[in-house]
């Protein structure tokens, strides 16, 4: 079953505060300023890109949630390509639309039978209830 707006957002709430605010510390420490630091925004992107593919479609957030990250065409999970396309093509997309296109990702996976935003599309991916 595909995961809906809610369970996802909670997801990304729970990897921001889990793995996001520590990060931002840790940076701050190292650097000494919170504002615009690139190794937390490096760390972050790495986490979003990789973990999914070393951990079966799962962040920390989305493991919580029980729900994982996996492509449409067979069903497993994802590889460096898909997420590749799906955090970096899709980051370009709603970067041009300067960010309405990530309005409606929202609504599309909230509207939408099959609950896909642009960047499930994009990468061929689904966000589905473990199980």
């Amino acid at each position: 079953m595909q995961a809906g707006f809610w369970i996802r957002l909670g997801a990304a709430i729970l990897d921001a505060i889990i793995v996001g605010i520590p990060l931002a510390i840790l940076s701050y420490i190292v650097t000494g300023d919170f504002d615009d630091n690139i190794i937390t925004n490096l760390l972050s992107f790495l986490y979003t890109l990789l973990l999914p593919v070393v951990w079966g479609g799962y962040t920390i957030g989305k493991r919580i949630c029980g729900i994982k990250i996996r492509k449409v065409s067979d069903l497993s999970p994802p590889g460096i390509g898909t997420m590749l396309l799906r955090n970096v093509v899709a980051g370009i997309i709603y970067a041009i639309t300067f960010g309405i296109a990530t309005i409606v990702s929202a609504f599309m996976v909230g509207l939408r039978e099959d609950k896909r935003s642009i960047h499930d599309i994009i990468a061929g991916t689904e966000v589905v209830y473990e199980g």
